[in-house]
């Protein structure tokens, strides 16, 4: 009975949310906008603030389109305004220092409280301040938000910590769930689900155990979310998150609510649903719930053609989003423990063995000696080796043999000069070779030095520092991702140009610094 209350609870907000997005707001507008390619980056338009009521702005384009003449590019500079850069204007003084940046950086990336958004804006308001990743990622953004959370704490801004896991708390109260980032056109799907985590890590900055029952309602919520339907499903069958495996276990998937092209890169996905043999609803389904695992694009997306035109996301079970939310069933067994509620504790220990039990069944290779992600249509593992395949290592999964077993595989295909290949195929995509990125490295060491592998861990934490500290002392600027196989080059890939800023990277950088540290003292 309470799970069905929440699940209905969940389905309320979610539909009582109804600021609209900039594709309701400005029908045929928004797509002669994004289509025409006036901004070179489809964000920036979803980014927008009308000058005036988005009725008159249509009115406005009615009027005018067909006239002889009519410039597009210059009637959306007459009603929108162009959002500020975040990181634009800092210009780093390199010879302060690294850390001297990173310190610097809390402040440039910061953003205060918003009472409410201002009209007709995208950004849904926050009632507390937050930090973003930096330049077009302007907002607050899920799963980046605890890799910047591990630097939060590092440098000794609890205050900011706590603001955040606030935020993320007031989204699912008002929205149902944590969307990717506090924009409308988000407002469709999750991210990787590390709030969990993100009260334990605030749990341990606060040092009291209260911190874990303060936030046990919006974890449930978040498990709600992420488990809707999973009543009714008949093995080797899914809907929306949750999957019933073929022995009956549930584990779980990425997904979006919506299967048009996404807003934010619209132009970018009417291009690639002219290359694909799928209905272009399921093929849209697919890129959003790549877009939701944070892995936009790789190959542990797509089929065996290794095409965006084949990406099948919906069809996997990921080894990492399964990690994380046994960390989520973990931590409610704890917050239910705490408040004395046996029953409930028990229930969630219970779910959390389950699914350890499942990761083990269907996601570890033991003739690769590395955990990849499951296909369930085709009912066996995918072939692709992933980063991902970390993830049972850093949340106690693995056997002992099993970590000796990844950790020689993580050495073989993944380490490079620079640190850790994401995956080990050249596809162009940002989510493949060459290109590395901070959480991941952070995850594998940690996985590492979980399982006593410390050597290798010093490895990849050393080399990543070294690239990190490399590219700053050359440009003044820590970066979205890093190319860890030819250290002269940057990153590349993608649907936009490389980043600064950048949040993850700062928090994974500063706490491995500080780590390194601890461990020469």
């Amino acid at each position: 009975m309470k799970r069905i209350f929440l699940c209905c609870l969940l389905l309320a907000t979610s539909v009582a949310y109804a600021q609209p997005s900039p594709k309701q707001l400005y029908p045929g507008l928004f797509e002669a906008v994004q289509l025409g390619r006036i901004y070179p980056d489809n964000k920036t338009f979803v980014d927008l603030l009308p000058t005036v009521p988005p009725a008159e702005i249509l009115a406005a384009y009615q009027r005018e389109k067909d006239q002889p003449g009519f410039d597009l590019k210059a009637f959306s500079r007459r009603y929108f305004v162009l959002p500020a850069q975040d990181t634009g204007s800092y210009h780093s003084n390199t010879a302060a220092g690294i850390r001297s940046h990173l310190d610097t950086l809390w402040t440039v990336l910061r953003r205060p409280a918003q009472p409410a958004a201002a009209p007709y804006s995208s950004l849904v308001a926050l009632p507390k301040s937050y930090v973003v990743p930096g330049g077009r990622f302007r907002e607050v953004y899920y799963w980046d938000s605890y890799f910047t959370m591990l630097g939060l704490q590092e440098a000794g801004r609890t205050q900011q910590v706590r603001d955040m896991v606030d935020n993320f708390a007031y989204l699912i109260d008002k929205v149902g769930f944590i969307p990717n980032g506090n924009r409308t056109y988000y407002l469709t799907r999750s991210q990787p689900p590390f709030f969990a985590q993100m009260v334990q890590l605030l749990a341990q900055a606060e040092g009291t155990p209260a911190t874990l029952a303060r936030y046990r309602p919006q974890l449930e919520k978040e498990y709600a979310y992420w488990m809707a339907g999973a009543d009714s499903l008949q093995p080797g069958t899914a809907t929306r998150c949750v999957v019933r495996m073929p022995k009956g276990e549930l584990l779980n998937r990425y997904w979006d609510s919506s299967d048009q092209p996404r807003e934010e890169s619209y132009a970018e996905d009417i291009a690639a649903g002219k290359l694909t043999r799928q209905p272009l609803p399921e093929f849209y389904r697919n890129v959003r719930a790549a877009a939701a695992s944070g892995w936009d694009f790789s190959t542990r997306w797509f089929g065996p053609a290794n095409t965006m035109g084949t990406i099948e996301t919906t069809n996997l079970v990921p080894v990492d989003l399964n990690c994380l939310m046994l960390v989520l069933e973990q931590t409610l067994a704890r917050a239910y423990k705490q408040e004395d509620n046996k029953a409930q504790a028990a229930l969630y220990q219970q779910k959390a063995k389950s699914r350890e039990k499942a990761i083990q069944r269907y996601f570890w290779d033991q003739q690769a000696g590395w955990y990849v992600d499951y296909d369930l249509p085709e009912r066996r593992r995918a072939s692709i080796h992933t980063l991902a395949g970390v993830f049972p290592l850093a949340y106690g999964v693995a056997t002992a043999g099993q970590a000796r077993k990844a950790a020689r595989r993580l050495e073989s295909e993944f380490l490079r000069d620079g640190g850790l290949l994401t995956t080990s195929n050249e596809s162009g995509q940002q989510w493949d070779a060459p290109n590395a990125w901070a959480p991941l490295q952070y995850v594998a060491v940690q996985g590492l030095r979980r399982y006593h592998q410390h050597t290798l861990a010093d490895t990849v934490a050393n080399r990543w520092i070294a690239l990190n500290n490399r590219v700053f002392q050359q440009t003044g600027k820590l970066l979205e991702k890093y190319n860890v196989e030819d250290m002269q080059k940057t990153a590349g890939g993608g649907e936009y140009p490389l980043q600064d800023g950048f949040g993850w990277t700062n928090g994974v950088l500063l706490k491995l610094l500080n780590e390194r540290e601890q461990l020469r003292k």
